[in-house]
């Protein structure tokens, strides 16, 4: 597989795309439409903040599987265009916490101490002992904009300096914060109460300008330390608050353009402490994102979940093991109860039995949904699948119980045109054999494999003889045969495994004879 890398990343995060065996080009600073001929064949494309990585990009690149970025941060990357196309995004959200994190609290005694400032003028030959009056940190107050890992990390670290967290977050729960000795708050509460206010948050529609004129008003005689991304805080605004007095100084280390412009208003401002992106500029982060990063990268080529995938579901690696033989299960009794309904589809439902009901099946249930929507030949995988769902006005339901008649672990796929339905279960037996077992409640035992035919039909004497007769008739093979029946001259479902494609003039010939009820083709792979 073709890995294409338009930003620096570390050796060790090369070395191991190359160990897998994979080929990697890379091609720093492209852009435009060098960038989309670069990545017209590859498979995957790894970037930091330096590409953008727009619906452009992925109308160019039709063999794209995944886009890693090495670090946190998204927001240079079309992450809706991702999933229409089907392409997996994940980030690297572990490897520069730490380094993130350190780098905030160093902003803020920066400017807190005025030392970047203090150290120019002494550089200078300017002994200015009496011109720097610091704040310490301890028995202050530290207001947190987003608790997320890198939030949390350095509301640990400041805890430990003595500081008082007050942190807003709407999307953390009230005992998260609590473990980490924060209050939750809303946004106006942690700025009146905050003398630090540090934001960790991601550039979205929501969070761009959210810290403006007034909210820095409110901060009055603080200071605030932005090391997220630029745009979050207003950089005009922000410049005439330390440089009126409002704030007692700032620290950025983020821009909403980078490289920042000199005439961006905080480079003229002597109390704003400014350093060039460096949150994640330490070797051991560095290494750390360009590793996780190749590895999900790998783990998307194998087939395997992606363990920090952003528009796809993820799954604990230890988990996947147990998990990973119902994927393909689930994906192939999706496949046969779509093309048994042959019919729009308006309900999905996913329902798990047994042991797989204590696992985390997301990624499970994306697979069968995957499974559903394939023979309706729209271009479609685990990624994407939730999605087509939506937009198509599918509901989707997923549904767990422990008990499971007769086996260790159903998959059940149930798919609905809003009149009739249509079930499939399937089980694994020994040695991860997978089997369906149970169609509309019939009773079966068929490998699925290649294609199948599936009948209903009076249960009559000589249907089963016509049937394998016509096949023969067509040149057609029958490889296997799985009957089940309701009742004794009731209805009965015979699932066929066949070798060749069945003609439509043979299934024309078996739904002319009465005893016929319905005749399906299922296709399950390529031949």
């Amino acid at each position: 597989m073709k890995v294409l890398v338009t930003d620096p990343i570390a050796d060790a995060g090369l070395d191991v795309l190359r160990d897998a065996g994979h080929e990697v080009e890379t091609a720093y600073e492209v852009s435009g439409d060098d960038l989309l001929e670069a990545v017209s064949d590859a498979n995957a494309l790894v970037v930091r903040s330096g590409t953008e990585v727009t619906e452009a990009v992925f109308e160019a690149a039709p063999e794209l599987v995944i886009v890693g970025r090495a670090g946190i941060g998204v927001d240079n990357i079309d992450i809706d265009a991702a999933t229409d196309h089907g392409v997996i995004v994940a980030n690297a959200p572990e490897g520069n916490v730490r380094a993130a994190a350190e780098h905030t609290v160093a902003m803020a005694f920066a400017t807190a101490r005025s030392i970047p400032q203090a150290h120019i003028r002494l550089k200078g030959g300017d002994w200015a002992k009496g011109d720097y009056l610091g704040t310490e940190v301890n028995g202050k107050t530290l207001g947190v904009v987003g608790l997320g890992r890198v939030g949390q990390e350095v509301a640990k670290k400041c805890a430990s300096l003595g500081m008082d967290i007050v942190a807003f977050d709407p999307y953390i729960s009230e005992e998260r914060a609590d473990q980490l000795g924060a209050e939750l708050v809303d946004l106006d509460g942690c700025l009146d109460r905050a003398d630090f206010l540090t934001v960790h948050v991601p550039l979205t529609d929501e969070t761009a300008g959210m810290i403006g004129e007034r909210e820095l008003a409110q901060l009055e005689g603080g200071y605030v330390v932005n090391c997220a991304r630029g745009g979050v805080v207003d950089e005009t605004a922000l410049a005439e608050a330390v440089e009126d007095g409002v704030l007692a100084g700032a620290a950025v280390d983020v821009f909403a353009e980078e490289p920042v412009s000199q005439d961006n208003p905080l480079l003229a401002v002597e109390d704003v402490v400014v350093t060039p992106h460096l949150g994640a500029s330490t070797e051991a982060a560095q290494e750390n994102v360009a590793t996780s990063t190749a590895e999900q990268v790998v783990a998307a080529f194998a087939g395997e979940p992606v363990m920090n995938a952003l528009n796809a579901p993820s799954i604990d690696e230890t988990a996947f093991p147990r998990v990973q033989p119902y994927v393909e299960l689930a994906e192939t009794a999706g496949k046969v109860a779509a093309q048994l309904l042959d019919d729009r589809i308006s309900n999905v439902e996913v329902v798990y039995q047994g042991e797989i009901a204590e696992e985390d099946v997301d990624f499970v249930t994306a697979s069968a949904l995957k499974g559903v929507f394939e023979p309706l030949e729209w271009q479609v995988n685990a990624v994407n699948a939730p999605r087509i769902a939506e937009e198509r006005g599918v509901d989707v339901t997923e549904s767990k119980t422990r008990s499971a008649e007769d086996f260790q672990s159903l998959v059940t796929v149930k798919v609905a045109d809003g009149d009739r339905e249509v079930s499939v279960c399937g089980t694994l037996f020994a040695g991860d054999d997978p089997r369906i077992v149970r169609v509309d409640g019939y009773r079966v035992d068929a490998i699925p494999h290649g294609r199948m035919v599936v009948a209903r039909n009076a249960d009559e004497p000589g249907v089963i003889g016509l049937i394998g007769s016509v096949m023969g008739d067509y040149g057609v093979n029958i490889a296997g045969m799985f009957n089940a029946r309701e009742t004794i001259g009731g209805e009965a479902l015979t699932v066929y495994n066949v070798d060749g494609e069945v003609p439509e003039e043979a299934m024309e010939k078996l739904l002319a004879d009465g005893r016929i009820i319905e005749v399906r083709q299922i296709v399950l792979d390529d031949d």
